[in-house]
């Protein structure tokens, strides 16, 4: 019995051993890593899981927005509020145009721009368009005194919640457009907060993935703003929907049962 053991022993260290061999000379044999293998040894020195390099791809985005909603207080003491606006606009790679007039300033596909719209300090911003672009509700802060502001464009602003919309009431005397279409942060709750703004006549809804029923929030958009045109969501939209298919056989046997007639 000792013998058998020892033997049964014996052939599975040679089978390791002969493993291990092969795995040698498998090494050996194998071409050199290549450029992107290396670096991404070089970069396992420094992040040990796909963890730790999404978190620092949060760190590195929110530090971003943080800088780009930075209130531009030192612009609006030194050119006034308005250009401080403006400014601030453009940086984030929006658009704007100023009351009575027709040009649009926006940035190139660069983000570079023109500073012209300097030369008249004292025109009020009317309509802006910063769809796609990081506003938050802190760089809210730079566009609160345009008192005469009567478009807003905030299409598939990723960083505009409904802590964003309650504070739009600060233009509820003056804006007539507001579009939120494609904000993926935005609820029914921020949409209830845009009761305040009595002059609003246009309102985009669309896409808002969020809202789990658009018809109906549509419905009480209307009746919270009577003068207003909730465009972007159809009345039937999350709505229950009658059944309108044809009646099998099982349902006439149900139907049988309970006394109900299909019809």
């Amino acid at each position: 019995m000792a013998a058998s053991l020892l033997s049964h022993g014996m052939r599975r260290c040679s089978a390791h051993a002969c493993a291990a061999v092969a795995v040698r000379r498998g090494l050996s044999s194998a071409a050199p890593p290549s450029v992107f293998t290396r670096l991404l040894l070089n970069l396992s020195r420094y992040f040990y899981d796909v963890e730790h390099i999404v978190g620092w791809n949060d760190w590195a985005r929110t530090k971003l927005v943080r800088s780009k909603n930075t209130f531009f207080g030192y612009a609006q003491q030194r050119f006034g509020d308005n250009i401080g606006a403006a400014y601030y606009i453009l940086t984030l790679r929006g658009s704007f145009r100023f009351a009575g007039q027709s040009e649009w300033f926006r940035p190139d596909s660069r983000g570079r721009f023109s500073y012209d719209f300097m030369s008249t300090p004292d025109a009020q911003i009317e309509e802006v368009d910063l769809s796609g672009t990081i506003i938050n509700h802190n760089g809210l802060d730079n566009l609160v005194k345009q008192n005469k502001l009567k478009s807003l464009s905030l299409r598939g602003c990723p960083e505009v919640d409904d802590w964003f919309l309650a504070r739009l009431h600060v233009f509820g005397e003056s804006l007539v457009e507001l579009d939120v279409s494609h904000c993926p942060c935005v609820t029914v709750g921020g949409l209830a907060a845009l009761q305040n703004l009595r002059k609003l006549q246009r309102l985009d809804i669309s896409g808002l993935a969020r809202l789990q029923s658009p018809g109906l929030v549509r419905i009480l958009l209307e009746e919270m703003l009577p003068h207003c045109r909730v465009t972007g969501a159809e009345y039937e939209q999350g709505l229950i929907q009658p059944d309108t298919r044809e009646p099998t056989e099982e349902d006439h046997e149900a139907s049988a049962n309970t006394g109900v007639r299909h019809i």
